[in-house]
């Protein structure tokens, strides 16, 4: 692994874009001698602060279409997708558990994210419930009732606040948005161009 500046990847455990570049993101960056720093947010409060909303909660022709995008999206790169039963919701307590984990473990906090990702968008299962998040955890190994205690620590809500904070500060206005040299890049279709400016240093 080289000095180069890590990548920031910015997201929403609740994002369906989110959950396709995560799949991506940290293969393409370790070819090119990267590192990505994982940021989960939560895209109420950028939303609110920006007068935005959820795309399947906005005008009906766009929502409509953001529906069927996320899926062909999938399937243009190649992986699973169920859009989940229930959407949008809330992912405090995954994003805390993440913060949580990363303080101990980073490669144990990453493969937390991939495992909440794939239960929302692969599994349909119901994220935002503190007991599905414990779940997961424990299925790797985390103790349960540790965890369960970090997630109610305010320094885990005092942690997550800042990260949005800083998201915001930096003009963070949805998710996924990557930062590479300064360089912003916004959705999982920005890929090509995240792997072009890898590949030459920028363009």
């Amino acid at each position: 692994m080289t000095d180069a500046a890590p990548i920031d990847f910015w997201f929403d455990f609740s994002s369906p874009y989110s959950y396709l570049l995560s799949e991506k993101i940290d293969e393409l960056a370790a070819r090119h001698g990267r590192k990505v720093r994982w940021h989960p947010i939560l895209l109420g409060i950028v939303f609110k602060a920006t007068g935005s909303a959820p795309l399947t909660l906005q005008f009906p022709p766009k929502a409509e279409y953001s529906t069927l995008d996320f899926a062909r999206s999938a399937r243009f790169m190649g992986l699973p997708y169920r859009h989940p039963d229930k959407f949008p919701l809330a992912t405090q307590s995954a994003a805390r558990a993440y913060y949580w984990l990363h303080g101990r473990d980073c490669a144990l906090a990453r493969r937390f994210a991939h495992a909440v990702f794939r239960a929302l968008f692969v599994d349909n299962r119901d994220v935002s419930a503190p007991e599905t998040v414990l779940e997961l955890a424990a299925g790797l190994g985390v103790d349960r009732a540790e965890l369960e205690t970090g997630l109610q620590s305010q320094e885990m809500k005092d942690r997550l606040k800042q990260e949005v904070d800083t998201a915001l500060s930096l003009g963070v206005f949805g998710a996924p948005y990557v930062v590479i040299d300064g360089q912003p890049f916004f959705g999982a279709d920005r890929l090509p161009q995240i792997e072009r400016w890898l590949e030459t240093g920028g363009f």
